[in-house]
C-alpha cells in the first residue's frame, strides 16, 4: 500500500499532504528502497487518517464560529492524551510551568489534588493547612461545578486552570460528597501555597509523629532532619509515619522515605515497554531509623508515591499499615519538554512493590483496617489524680503539652490508635529481650 493523495476524499486532501512529510519521518529507510508491504508508513491506519482529515476540514468550513488550525491542533492532541488514562496530559506553558512549580513545594490556588474518575472530578485529597483544607473538603469529594460552570464535560487541565487564580480572589465550587443528596457549597479564597511537606511532633515522651503532606524535591531531607530532632532528647520507642490525604509527588523523595527506614532489599519497581522506562530501586545501609517501631497511616487519599512507601514498607515486614486502602494510583508518569515551551505528561510505566504487587487500581490494604473517627470520653465520676492536686511536682512535659496532646489524640482516632499499637509492641517486644 502506498500514500496517495488522489485516494483521499477531496475536502481533505490539503491537510492529508500535511501529513506525508510525517509518515516519512516514520520510516526508517527512504521510501523507494522499502520492500511492499513492509514499511511503517504502511502501518499508519490511512482510513482513520483520511476520516481526520475530512472531520478536521469540515469543522474548518463548517463550524458556527471560525476557528484557527492551531486550536484544532492542540484540542486534537489534548483528546489524544485524555483518552488514553486520567493522568496523561497535553500540557500548555502555563500548566507546564504549574506543574514544575508544584514539585518545588510553591504554588498558587486553593491547595487541592484532583483527578477523574467514572468521569466526574474528584478531590484526591486537600493538601495541609490550605484554603481546601481548612474549608472542610475530603478526599473522594465531587466537584460538580466551579464558580457556576459544570464539570462534567470539562477536562482535567480546564479544571485545574479554573481553580488557580490571582491570590486573594474567590473560588466557588458545589461539592457532592458520598451518601448525600444535595450539593455543598464552598467559597474558598486564592492564595500562594506554599506547602511544607513535612511536619513532626512528640505525642508522648520517646513517641514520635512524622507526617508527610506530599513528595517533593526536598522532603527525604526535611524528614531525616525531623527525625534527628525527635530523637535528640532520647530515643525514639516507636514512630507514626502518616501518609494519609498524601497525593504522592517525585518518585525519588518516596524511594527516599522508605530508605529512612530500611537498611536493605528492594522499595520499588517499574515495568513499561520502553527500557528506560523499567527502573529499580533499592535501600542503602544508610538507614537512621531502621530499628524504630514503625506505624504508618494511610486511607483513601492516599495515592502514588505514598502507595510506594506504604507497599515497601508493607511488603518488607517493617511496619505495620493501619487506616483503610489506599487510592490506587500504581501508574508513572514523565513529564516530557516540548520545544515550544509547552510539556507532555505521559503515562509510561506501572510500580510495584517488593512483591511484585501491582498498585494501579488496587491500592495497598492495611494490615490493621482503621476508619477515621472521633473519641468521645463518657460523662463521669471524675477520680482525682496527683496532677489535680495542690503543689504536686510537674513532670517533664508541660501541662499545655499534654493537653494539646490529649486533644489531638481525642480529635483523631486512627493517630490514637496507632499511638495505642505502637506501646502496645514495646510491651512485648520488652518480654522478649
Amino acid at each position: 500500500m502506498t500514500l496517495s493523495v488522489t485516494e483521499v476524499p477531496a475536502p481533505a486532501k490539503r491537510f492529508l499532504a500535511s501529513l506525508l512529510p510525517l509518515a516519512l519521518l516514520l520510516a526508517p529507510l527512504p521510501l523507494a528502497a522499502q520492500p511492499t508491504g513492509n514499511s511503517a508508513v504502511d502501518d499508519l491506519p490511512l482510513e482513520e487518517i483520511q476520516t481526520f482529515a475530512e472531520v478536521f476540514e469540515r469543522i474548518k468550513r463548517g463550524y458556527v464560529e471560525e476557528v484557527d488550525d492551531r486550536t484544532l491542533l492542540r484540542n486534537a492532541m489534548r483528546g489524544m492524551l485524555s483518552e488514553l488514562d486520567p493522568h496523561s496530559a497535553y500540557l500548555d506553558e502555563e500548566e507546564y510551568q504549574s506543574l514544575r512549580e508544584s514539585t518545588q513545594g510553591e504554588f498558587g490556588g486553593i491547595g487541592i489534588e484532583v483527578g477523574t474518575e467514572n468521569g466526574h472530578l474528584v478531590v484526591i485529597t486537600p493538601i495541609d493547612d490550605t484554603p481546601a483544607s481548612r474549608a472542610g473538603l475530603l478526599s473522594r469529594d465531587i466537584i460538580v461545578a466551579i464558580d457556576g460552570t459544570p464539570t462534567d464535560s470539562m477536562s482535567l487541565q480546564e479544571a485545574v486552570s479554573l481553580m488557580r487564580g490571582e491570590p486573594g480572589s474567590q473560588l466557588h465550587i458545589s461539592v457532592l460528597r458520598s451518601g448525600e443528596d444535595a450539593p455543598r457549597e464552598f467559597t474558598l479564597t486564592r492564595e500562594i501555597i506554599r506547602s511544607e511537606s513535612v511536619k513532626h511532633e512528640l505525642l508522648e515522651p520517646g513517641y514520635g509523629y512524622l507526617r508527610i503532606s506530599q513528595f517533593q524535591s526536598r522532603t527525604t531531607d526535611q524528614a531525616r532532619q525531623a527525625l534527628e530532632r525527635m530523637g535528640r532528647d532520647q530515643p525514639l520507642d516507636g514512630l507514626i509515619l502518616d501518609l494519609r490525604n498524601n497525593p504522592g509527588g517525585v518518585l525519588q523523595a518516596a524511594v527516599g522515605i522508605a530508605d529512612l527506614f530500611l537498611d536493605e532489599g528492594l522499595i520499588v519497581y517499574t515495568e513499561g515497554r520502553l527500557s528506560d522506562t523499567e527502573m529499580s530501586f533499592s535501600a542503602s545501609s544508610n538507614t537512621p531509623a531502621s530499628d524504630v517501631p514503625l506505624v504508618v497511616l494511610i486511607n483513601s487519599g492516599s495515592a502514588s508515591a505514598a502507595e510506594i512507601v506504604a507497599g515497601a514498607l508493607q511488603d518488607q515486614r517493617r511496619g505495620v499499615i493501619m487506616g483503610t486502602e489506599s487510592f490506587g494510583k500504581g501508574s508513572v508518569q514523565q513529564i516530557m519538554p516540548l520545544g515550544n515551551g509547552e510539556g507532555l505528561k505521559l503515562t509510561t510505566a506501572l510500580y510495584y512493590t517488593p512483591n511484585g504487587r501491582s498498585i494501579q487500581a488496587q491500592g495497598i490494604e492495611p494490615d490493621v483496617e482503621v476508619v477515621r473517627g472521633r473519641l468521645e470520653v463518657a460523662e463521669g465520676r471524675r477520680e482525682i489524680r496527683e496532677a489535680d492536686l495542690d503543689g504536686h511536682l510537674s513532670g517533664q512535659s508541660s501541662p499545655r503539652e499534654r493537653a494539646a496532646a490529649a486533644e489531638r489524640l481525642r480529635d483523631d482516632y486512627q493517630l490514637s490508635e496507632a499511638l495505642n499499637l505502637l506501646k502496645a509492641l514495646n510491651v512485648v517486644d520488652r518480654r522478649h529481650r
